[in-house]
């Protein structure tokens, strides 16, 4: 028996829908606690095993979340990855039908697996991290603007917007920490990672709310999740040069500035980067070199902090 397959296209106000292995009209739900209701008992009416949508920006976040709690297996996917296939498979057209048919089809052709929401306490960490890196960034901006202002009522008005922003950031930070501390397994990990001198707690923070798989994933498959880990580029004779692609980007982000640091209170760090230089190779592939070491150390101190925390 071929398995149903709800293929959702996702928008700021709704869910246009798809029904991969029946033949039904095109339908759209409201992208609402009702509509998602709506949309999960016609699942359940005809059966289907999967719903999957794209990453939308945080629109797609409501549906996952409601469809698990109404007892409907949901997977979120990358986009990009939707949009080439349907242009390999000759589609070449964009409707929301048509991009809801699409979903499901790249569903069942890659054999997409459905996808737990984060828990309540992943979900706040993830929430407030984010709203960290937000007003870090705004800080910054701030920060430069005042460098070429010289009216002094405009000055101090400035400086007290970044006053005002520093303690923001403060107060997230100790929210953060907070939540790490209570909880057995994020205060193991986060004593794990501290091992490595230049990880501190804004390092370890992202790596929880945004690389919750760090430490159950091998080092290849961790580094291709977060997007470190070159991709060949060969065809016949040619061996082409291997690039970073996809990924994590915010996770990236981090492990680049992170890395920089580490190399300078770490000696096997600081070989490996010298090596690197020496042997020729440009600063950014020494960058992402080290980023990727970086990325392997906390992988494996977080495997080896797991099953201590599991055997315990």
């Amino acid at each position: 028996m071929t398995a149903i397959i709800c293929g959702i296209d996702v928008s700021s106000a709704w869910l246009d829908i798809d029904l991969r292995g029946l033949t039904l009209p095109p339908q759209r739900f409201a992208n609402t606690a009702e509509g998602i209701a709506a949309l999960a008992e016609l699942c359940h009416r005809h059966g289907a095993s999967l719903a999957v949508m794209e990453a939308s920006g945080g629109y797609e976040h409501l549906a996952h979340g409601l469809l698990w709690a109404q007892g409907i297996p949901a997977a979120i996917v990358n986009a990009r990855m939707v949009h080439d296939f349907a242009k390999s498979m000759g589609s070449l057209e964009k409707t929301d039908r048509i991009d809801a048919t699409m979903i499901a089809w790249f569903a069942e052709v890659r054999r997409i697996v459905p996808q737990p929401p984060a828990g309540e306490t992943q979900a706040r960490l993830a929430a407030w991290v984010t709203r960290l890196r937000q007003l870090i960034a705004t800080r910054t901006v701030q920060q430069q603007q005042l460098r070429l202002v010289t009216e002094v009522d405009v000055l101090a008005e400035g400086k007290r917007t970044i006053a005002y922003l520093t303690d923001c950031c403060r107060d997230l930070e100790q929210r953060i920490a907070q939540v790490i501390a209570v909880d057995p397994l994020w205060a193991a990990l986060d004593a794990a990672f501290r091992e490595i001198k230049g990880v501190a707690a804004r390092t370890v923070s992202q790596l929880m709310a945004e690389l919750p798989e760090i430490g159950t994933l091998s080092a290849k498959a961790i580094g291709k999740l977060v997007g470190l880990a070159p991709l060949a580029d060969d065809s016949g004779k040619r061996a082409g040069a291997r690039h970073i692609r996809g990924g994590r980007g915010s996770v990236r982000a981090i492990l680049f500035v992170v890395a920089e640091v580490v190399r300078r209170h770490n000696a096997d760090f600081a070989a490996f980067h010298d090596r690197l230089i020496a042997a020729g190779k440009p600063k950014m592939v020494a960058r992402i070199a080290l980023a990727h070491k970086l990325l392997t150390r906390l992988n494996a101190k977080a495997r080896d902090a797991r099953q201590r925390f599991a055997s315990a």
